[in-house]
C-alpha cells in the first residue's frame, strides 16, 4: 500500500483500543509538525473509554490558536482543543485502529 511507503513507528503492546503500533503516512509526516502529531496521539489516548475504531480531527486556524475538533461518529465523541500556534494549519485527519496498528493520515489520503 504506497501510502504506508513513509513509516514511522512507535510500538506499544497491548490489546486496547489504539495500544498498538503507531504509523502515520507521508502526507502526515510533511503537512503536520511533528508537536501536532504528538498532541493528536494523546487526545486519542486520554479519550474515555469504549473507543470508536475511527477518530477524527479537524484542524483551522483561530487567530493565533490552532484549533483542533476531536470527535468519532459510532461512539458519540466530541472534544475542542484550542493551543497557541506561530502557524495554525487546515487540514482534516483520521487516526484508525485496524486491530493490528493504528494510522494517523490526511483526509485526502483515506
Amino acid at each position: 500500500m504506497s501510502m504506508l511507503t513513509c513509516t514511522r513507528n512507535n510500538a506499544k503492546g497491548g490489546s486496547k483500543m489504539f495500544d498498538n503500533s503507531r504509523y502515520l503516512t507521508c502526507g502526515v509526516d510533511s503537512t503536520i509538525p511533528l508537536e501536532l502529531q504528538l498532541f493528536l496521539w494523546e487526545c486519542v489516548e486520554h479519550m474515555p473509554a469504549p473507543k470508536d475504531y475511527l477518530q477524527v480531527f479537524e484542524l483551522s486556524p483561530s487567530g493565533s490558536m490552532q484549533s483542533i475538533v476531536h470527535s468519532s461518529e459510532e461512539l458519540e465523541y466530541r472534544q475542542v482543543y484550542m493551543i497557541p500556534s506561530d502557524a495554525p494549519i487546515t487540514e482534516k485527519l483520521y487516526i484508525i485502529d485496524d486491530g493490528d496498528h493504528s494510522t494517523m493520515l490526511l483526509a485526502s489520503e483515506y
